[in-house]
């Protein structure tokens, strides 16, 4: 296990624990923790095809963890003869479930940002000596401003390693990394990850942007993605305001969404319940409409306006591992437009 990953991975808007390095006791057993855990890999390991990757499974087999519960961070460069190996063998990762991610991205020591952009990754940890340069040096804060531009193009988060100084996570944050970790940000004694408070913007730009999706949050009610659908009509039957039941997977990833009146309209109608009341509630699910939770209340009502057939359904708030953290109504997202513009 390199240096990268020292200390556990941590939401700056939060302060919440979101993943943990992976831990090898003297035995050689991998340590299982109860959050996702995140594993350095050379690229060169990838290489060889699924037979050189076969003690990794077993590792995570026998710590009663699934690759789900993984995320790989690839390091090293890749020369230019070895790219269709590397993404075959991330082609393969990836059908097994694991997340993808690369380190040293913007470096030379790291990979290509064109086989970056290529593999579809769900991180891009930036170098520990770029962020060590941070802020005093404008050049190094270019770089990450570029990686995390990239980022948002692919559809990545972005990780800052190695995190030692306030100043540091503020300049990273106002980056629009949200990922961190590092001496600053390791638990004190009392097990607790403090995080600097972030500076308040109150630029009239941002006041008219509306509070974040977060502010507005309320429980979500869900039920696993395997539920039947006599489940739902239960858990909509115990209480007359809910309005929405989210299907999640096991690791709270949204995966369906019940609107309350068109799923309770499928069951009003003759032979409703024979028809579906045994049989999956995803049959009768709709994608979930998902917001980040760092979303201001307007970008939430333009992602709500683009599907004007469900255009009053409940949006689902997720973290950065794209895990529930329950919803938002619209009616409470146009209370708050309103106020901010009237």
């Amino acid at each position: 296990m390199s240096s990268l990953l020292t200390s556990p991975i941590v939401d700056l808007d939060t302060g919440a624990v979101i993943a943990h390095p992976a831990v090898v006791d003297p035995a050689g057993v991998l340590r299982a923790a109860p959050l996702p855990m995140v594993l350095e890999l050379p690229i060169r390991v990838v290489l060889p095809g699924a037979g050189a990757l076969a003690p990794l499974h077993e590792a995570l087999r026998r710590a009663g963890r699934h690759p789900r519960e993984a995320i790989l961070l690839l390091t090293g460069a890749c020369h230019e003869q070895d790219r269709p190996l590397l993404r075959a063998g991330a082609d393969g990762l990836r059908t097994i479930g694991y997340l993808l991610g690369f380190a040293g991205v913007g470096t030379t020591g790291g990979a290509a940002l064109d086989l970056v952009t290529e593999s579809s990754p769900y991180l891009l940890a930036l170098d520990p000596e770029l962020v060590t340069r941070i802020p005093a040096d404008h050049r190094a804060t270019a770089v990450a401003r570029a990686v995390v531009s990239l980022a948002r193009g692919i559809g990545a988060h972005v990780l800052a390693p190695g995190v030692e100084r306030e100043p540091q996570v503020a300049v990273v944050r106002g980056l629009g990394v949200r990922l961190a970790h590092g001496p600053l940000l390791a638990p004190g004694p009392d097990g607790k990850v403090r995080v600097p408070l972030p500076v308040a913007d109150e630029s009239p730009a941002t006041v008219m942007l509306g509070p974040r999706v977060q502010e507005l949050l309320i429980p979500a009610v869900t039920l696993p993605e395997a539920a039947r659908a006599e489940e739902a009509v239960a858990a909509f039957g115990h209480e007359p305001t809910i309005t929405s039941v989210i299907l999640v997977d096991e690791f709270q990833r949204p995966k369906g969404s019940l609107d309350r009146s068109r799923f309770l309209l499928s069951f009003a109608a003759r032979y409703g319940h024979a028809l579906h009341g045994a049989k999956p509630a995803q049959r009768l699910a709709d994608p979930p409409r998902t917001v980040p939770r760092t979303a201001p209340a307007i970008a939430a009502m333009q992602a709500a306006s683009r599907d004007a057939a469900r255009v009053y359904d409940d949006l689902v708030v997720t973290d950065e591992l794209n895990r529930c953290l329950g919803i938002v109504r619209i009616s409470d997202l146009i209370r708050q437009v309103t106020a901010i513009q009237g």
